[in-house]
């Protein structure tokens, strides 16, 4: 594969279902399983490492901020220190499971709000970044941000992700709602080999943006999530027979 296609999942919670993640594996080559913060528990966690062994697909954490009720979406004011504290906390709790089940931890990526403060918020980034250096794994993050910066500067492994589900405004921001629309997964293919191979997308109102895809993002809890699925790893695979 020239990218990797990565799915954010085990983000169920007791009897509550998000996503299909059994449904989604096969079409993807990284999981990011969620670490109980914003959702998942110790259940979910064990099943979904479980699934990405039995599929052949990496492991990584998606960590996040200690916002159950909120899903990890709502920004929260915390320092450098307690930040770390908490991604170590989380990135620790999945390793336990992936050290039963015979797997080492391949990556890590912030979810939700964390996510974007990673990208704009400098202590934030580093807080990330430490613990990157303490599990010595690559972060997932978006490209030409500070984020990414603050990992060059410190010698981290970035995967820089591109979103085959959600648009970008003219600034190259992602569009994040709370519930995700369906998807043409022709057009979100057709979108994806256009990142990959011209490095360039249109914005939602045509203007042209510089992107990175080294690997891409399929979300689970879209309504045709995996016929978008399919239909991305299909055209990724074709990238890299031609």
């Amino acid at each position: 594969m020239p990218v990797d296609i990565n799915c954010d999942m085990g983000e169920s919670f007791g009897l509550y279902k998000m996503g299909d993640d059994e449904g989604m594996m096969p079409y993807i080559t990284q999981a990011n399983v969620a670490c109980g913060f914003h959702g998942s528990d110790p259940n979910h966690m064990r099943r979904t490492v479980e699934l990405a062994l039995a599929h052949g697909v990496k492991v990584g954490a998606h960590f996040s901020l200690p916002d159950l009720p909120g899903f990890g979406r709502r920004e929260m004011k915390i320092d450098r220190e307690e930040m770390a504290n908490i991604i170590i906390y989380q990135v620790g709790a999945l390793k336990g499971f992936l050290e039963a089940a015979g797997m080492t931890l391949s990556h890590m990526k912030p979810h939700g709000a964390l996510y974007g403060m990673a990208a704009q918020q400098e202590p934030i980034a580093h807080a990330v970044a430490d613990v990157a250096e303490i599990y010595k794994v690559p972060v997932l993050g978006m490209a030409a941000t500070l984020h990414e910066q603050v990992c060059a500067d410190r010698g981290i492994s970035f995967q820089a992700e591109f979103f085959a589900d959600l648009g970008y405004d003219d600034d190259g921001r992602l569009l994040i709602t709370r519930k995700h629309d369906a998807v043409d997964p022709g057009m979100a293919a057709a979108r994806c080999v256009q990142a990959v191979r011209e490095g360039a997308i249109k914005s939602i109102n045509g203007k042209s943006l510089s992107v990175r895809a080294e690997t891409i993002c399929v979300h689970s809890d879209t309504p045709n999530a995996i016929d978008v699925a399919k239909a991305v790893r299909k055209a990724v695979s074709e990238l890299e027979a031609a």
